[in-house]
């Protein structure tokens, strides 16, 4: 039976922060006094949109109603936190909308049947009967036990999570884990303690038992990650973008745990080494031999107590059908942003698990343990010919062409000389515009073909400071330590990424020494697909508070800054 009904009495008019829309979004006054209650109160439940000055915008979707679900909250808690911070009446429809919706949550339960196995459990028979008729969810199912409950082919708990998922009943996974094979890790936390959010986010994923946790770039993702290691106490595969932040993972693991080297294997293009704690890259986990990723098998190479995907909104679609079988591990996602550009969020939250804790980028700014940024978007005139070349392009050329024109090199050369003093990573996404830059400003230049022993060299010579400028391809967007970074000059992207822009302003937001801001500039062309793709791509930060200054190139290329 579904669960009984709160009150939706609509509540009074009152002088709350939030106005709550029927289009389900709502809108937050940042300056009143009640606003971080009301922001504390919603956040479980609402989206963060947009964040610009004085008005936060979210929205309530059945994806996030789901997440707090699955979190613990229930429709009386978000109606009553809506009631509550509202200034005026909220809709009526809106609130049995959202009882409705999250009702539907759990009416179907995944459960160890002591004598069946793997069983799908209704508490609503209506809603079995429904499903049992889809075609996609039949065949992934057994013999009908009773009324009430069918054995599910252990093979597919996964996928089946994800296809009730999309036709709107959304499973309760309470099958449990198996523990994996044991294995010994301990925190060593002499000289350095957890931050109270990352205690908080290891916590809540672990009462949980798989799920994501989301944190700014910069504010200790791999923190959380050790601390669910130590609190599952068993081997651990760890997930990682390339083979430099897999480098990085082990040397912060054997400098903040009990693991030494020799515990923490790499399997990579280099190396296949599977140790209690291994780490691989997404890049090796979905190469292809003869047709067929056979470098997959390693997630049934030992008995996995614990599974950690790194920069999870990036997780392949192989690696996303292999975790489909795992849905027996514990399962950790790391992230910075749950935005995916291929839409797939959905998967994120029915096969590694819902969002089980999110703590934005202003508050953890304001705890000053990410520095503070200054986003500058940079319009660049193109020369007449450059703007010729450009109308007469073919559809597919010209967004190359308007991001690599050359009017951008002299801006990034001035750029430079204005922070002269300061470390500096110029970043785009073109091969030969990147070898020029390089060129131009006598910098060494990073890309896929270069070697991880050159990458790594070039990058701890950056960290000593005996390297002031690097230009990087985007291997530098992910997982990259450079906390000595504090300027970062952007010039061409993929399109209109708005994850990719995210990890490009994150590589700056290690706190400085001197407490100083970073300084995140964009070369943009004016009048072309570059500054259409450049407004989409800051949507994401403008969402977490980072507001950006436009300013024109003839304003920039002059004399230095005192």
């Amino acid at each position: 039976m579904a669960a009984p009904r709160p009150n939706l009495d609509n509540g009074p008019v009152t002088d709350g922060p939030l106005i709550v829309q029927s289009d389900k979004t709502l809108l937050l006054e940042v300056d009143h006094p009640g606003a971080a209650a009301a922001r504390a109160a919603i956040a479980p439940f609402a989206e963060l949109e947009r964040a610009p000055e004085h008005v936060h915008t979210y929205r309530v979707t059945p994806l996030a109603l789901w997440n707090a679900r699955a979190a613990g909250h229930d429709a009386e808690q978000v109606v009553d936190a809506l009631v509550t911070h509202s200034r005026f009446p909220v809709p009526q429809p809106l609130l049995v909308d959202i009882v409705d919706t999250m009702g539907r949550f759990g009416r179907l339960q995944l459960m160890k049947n002591p004598a069946h196995g793997l069983t799908l459990v209704s508490l609503d028979r209506a809603v079995l009967e429904e499903i049992l008729r889809n075609k996609k969810v039949a065949p992934m199912l057994g013999a009908r036990i009773d009324d009430d409950t069918v054995v599910v082919h252990p093979s597919e708990r996964g996928r089946l999570k994800q296809i009730l998922l999309k036709v709107g009943w959304p499973a309760e996974d309470l099958a449990g884990y198996v523990d994996g094979e044991a294995h010994p890790i301990e925190l060593e936390q002499t000289d350095w303690h957890l931050r109270d959010y990352q205690e908080l986010a290891a916590d809540s994923f672990w009462a949980g038992g798989s799920g994501v946790v989301v944190l700014p770039c910069g504010a200790g993702k791999t923190m959380v990650g050790a601390a669910a290691m130590a609190k599952a106490g068993a081997t651990t595969l760890i997930l990682v973008t390339n083979t430099v932040a897999g480098r990085q993972w082990k040397r912060e693991l054997v400098a903040r745990t009990s693991l030494t080297e020799d515990e923490i294997g790499e399997y990579s293009g280099e190396r296949k080494e599977i140790r209690p704690v291994t780490i691989a890259t997404y890049q090796v986990m979905t190469r292809k031999s003869k047709g067929e990723y056979k470098n997959l098998d390693l997630f049934d190479s030992r008995d996995w107590g614990l599974i950690i995907y790194d920069e999870v909104h990036l997780l392949p679609a192989p690696v996303f059908r292999m975790t489909a079988d795992l849905q027996s591990r514990r399962r950790l996602g790391l992230t910075a942003t749950l935005v995916r550009e291929d839409g797939r969020e959905g998967d994120v939250f029915s096969l590694i698990g819902p969002k089980r804790y999110d703590a934005p980028w202003k508050d953890i700014e304001a705890q000053g343990w990410i520095a503070p940024a200054e986003c500058i978007e940079v319009r660049v005139t193109m020369t007449d010919s450059e703007r010729l070349q450009y109308a007469v392009a073919e559809p597919e050329e010209k967004y190359k062409l308007c991001s690599t024109a050359h009017s951008k090199i002299r801006v990034v050369r001035s750029i430079l000389e204005r922070h002269r003093d300061s470390q500096t990573l110029v970043i785009g996404a073109y091969i030969d515009q990147l070898e020029e830059l390089g060129r131009e400003l006598d910098a060494p230049v990073i890309q896929g073909s270069t070697r991880n022993a050159e990458r790594e060299k070039l990058f701890d010579a950056f960290r000593r400071g005996e390297l002031q400028t690097l230009v990087v391809s985007k291997v530098a967007n992910f997982s990259i330590d450079l906390p000595e970074a504090s300027v970062a000059v952007q010039v061409s992207g993929t399109f209109g990424s708005r994850q990719e822009e995210a990890q490009r302003l994150g590589r700056l937001l290690r706190p400085k020494a001197d407490g100083g801001q970073a300084h995140f500039y964009s070369v943009v062309s004016r009048d072309s697909l570059d500054a259409d793709y450049a407004a989409h791509r800051q949507r994401f930060l403008a969402e977490q508070g980072y507001a950006y200054r436009i300013v024109d190139a003839d304003d920039i290329v002059g004399p230095p800054l005192p």
